[in-house]
């Protein structure tokens, strides 16, 4: 991807479509130019997974999400190919597996784009 095109993020909340977290993370990363596509619970990582490849995504992140959940989320990631896809999640939920970026909350949503950028997710 260069810098032209635009980069694409599946985000979800451990509280559905409606998770405040989540909302504000899809719209602030949207106004920062990513294309996001905003998803429902993700109750296990199997459904997020399915979802960051259906939908092409360069990144998937999470307004905070258990170690479990993302450690199951990479090796389904991995299982299906995706393993490009960037992992990261806003806020600290504390023992990040390797390769999952976390951004603490009220991190500037250029900042977290500008850091996706540079982990090679675009």
């Amino acid at each position: 991807m260069t810098g032209a095109e635009r980069l694409r993020v599946v985000v979800a909340g451990p509280d559905g479509p409606g998770d405040p977290r989540a909302v504000a993370l899809a719209r602030a990363l949207r106004d920062a130019g990513a294309e996001v596509v905003l998803t429902g619970v993700p109750a296990s990582a199997g459904p997020l997974a399915a979802t960051v490849v259906q939908e092409d995504a360069d990144a998937v992140g999470l307004a905070a999400a258990p170690p479990d959940l993302l450690a199951d989320l990479l090796d389904r990631l991995r299982a299906a190919g995706a393993d490009d896809v960037t992992a990261f999640v806003l806020g600290d939920p504390g023992g990040l597996p390797a390769g999952v970026l976390g951004f603490p909350d009220g991190t500037p949503p250029d900042d977290v784009v500008a850091a996706l950028r540079g982990a090679g997710t675009a």
